[in-house]
């Protein structure tokens, strides 16, 4: 096996929120640079799911910047709607990781439906808005690029088995 591995999906992480009245424009509708802010909203509580967190990554000397990004705007969020990021990893190796990104708003029984039988699913529910994946690289303190595996082997590994699902 290839040390990027080829595509392959790690289950749906989700984070849910209303949407801010600073995040809108004058319109309602929710300014486009926060969509970004939501991508790494998402990132953060999956790292978060897998029992880890950025400060402690930061505090083992491991950083992630991105490095390329890509967005699609399909419909948008509006002030007080409640949308959910779905995030997964699509790929990764000791040296870089790579996220896709779905922001839905659900109705409140879609979003109860979600909670009760959780992320297996092919189809997300509610009506997508954005769609968007972005690429990383671990790097150290000094921006030189890290090996996960060395510098950070609990969470390597456990991002590794999220990805694989349990799976070798």
């Amino acid at each position: 096996m290839s040390r990027m591995m080829k595509q392959q999906w790690s289950r749906w992480f989700t984070t849910s929120f209303r949407v801010r009245y600073q995040e809108s424009d004058q319109m309602g509708v929710v300014y486009h640079a926060n969509y970004l802010n939501w991508f790494e909203i998402g990132r953060t509580e999956m790292i978060r799911a897998l029992g880890f967190t950025y400060r402690g990554m930061e505090e083992e000397g491991v950083l992630l910047p991105v490095v390329d990004l890509d967005i699609h705007y399909k419909s948008p969020a509006r002030y007080d709607d409640h949308v959910t990021v779905f995030t997964r990893m699509t790929q990764f190796s000791p040296l870089r990781i790579h996220y896709e990104y779905e922001v839905r708003r659900l109705k409140e029984e879609e979003h109860d439906l979600l909670s009760t039988i959780g992320i297996g699913l092919d189809r997300l529910p509610g009506h997508e808005l954005v769609t968007g994946s972005t690429k990383h690289v671990w790097v150290n303190k000094d921006w030189k690029p890290a090996r996960l595996d060395k510098c950070a082997p609990k969470l390597y590994d456990a991002l590794r088995s999220s990805l694989l699902g349990g799976k070798e």
